[in-house]
């Protein structure tokens, strides 16, 4: 009895040894796969909660635009001191020597007092003193400084028949109190107007005492 127990587990080993060993291998997988999966899940839980490696880079920087910023500031420094060189203007001064004689129809003398105030007169102080005849005036085109100096060179366009208008002489008399850009716009006038002949002089005194009292 003893004897026979031992060949017939042997003879079911042998028979069914593939189904065994199917069974014993499945088996394990059941029991080590569950280990498995927690070790990589673990794993991977540790990968995505630590710190990253460092990658290093080159550092490559682009000096195009850079270059290209340079050439525009040097081009719009370039640029601007061109258009904003001085420029000078021509100023006939009075020499001394002997006095020219003026005829009153030629004259029209302008007085720069303070605050931007102009006054104008035709012809000789005098002449317009006692008559009255000096107003004031503006830089306004239509109907200041400009359009005074045009009827007055119309005028002399059909009077003065040896100059015309060119016979025309403007005296700019600016006063103490008179500002330095005032005297440039009458220049500017002066040039607009073509006129010719032209001097900046001191005002006299009894031109200051009148405008003292104005």
């Amino acid at each position: 009895m003893f004897k026979f127990i031992p060949f017939e587990i042997t003879f079911i080993i042998s028979a069914d040894h593939l189904w065994i060993y199917h069974f014993l291998v499945s088996h394990k997988q059941t029991t080590l796969m569950p280990s498995i999966n927690i070790s990589d899940q673990s794993s991977s839980v540790r990968k995505r909660a630590g710190v990253r490696q460092m990658i290093k880079h080159n550092l490559k920087i682009d000096m195009t635009p850079m270059v290209d910023l340079g050439f525009l500031l040097i081009s719009f420094f370039v640029i601007t001191t061109e258009l904003s060189k001085p420029t000078a203007m021509d100023i006939i001064m009075p020499t001394q020597g002997q006095p020219i004689e003026l005829k009153d129809s030629d004259a029209v003398t302008i007085l720069l007092d303070k605050d931007n105030t102009i006054w104008y007169y035709l012809g000789s102080w005098e002449k317009a003193k006692s008559n009255n005849t000096i107003f004031k005036t503006t830089f306004s085109g239509k109907d200041g400084l400009r359009k005074i100096l045009n009827d007055k060179q119309h005028f002399l366009d059909g009077f003065n028949k040896e100059e015309g208008r060119n016979g025309l002489m403007l005296l700019v008399k600016p006063t103490s109190n008179a500002s330095y850009k005032n005297l440039v716009d009458v220049l500017d006038e002066v040039t607009i107007n073509v006129i010719k002949k032209y001097v900046v002089v001191n005002p006299s005194q009894e031109e200051i005492e009148w405008l003292i009292k104005k």
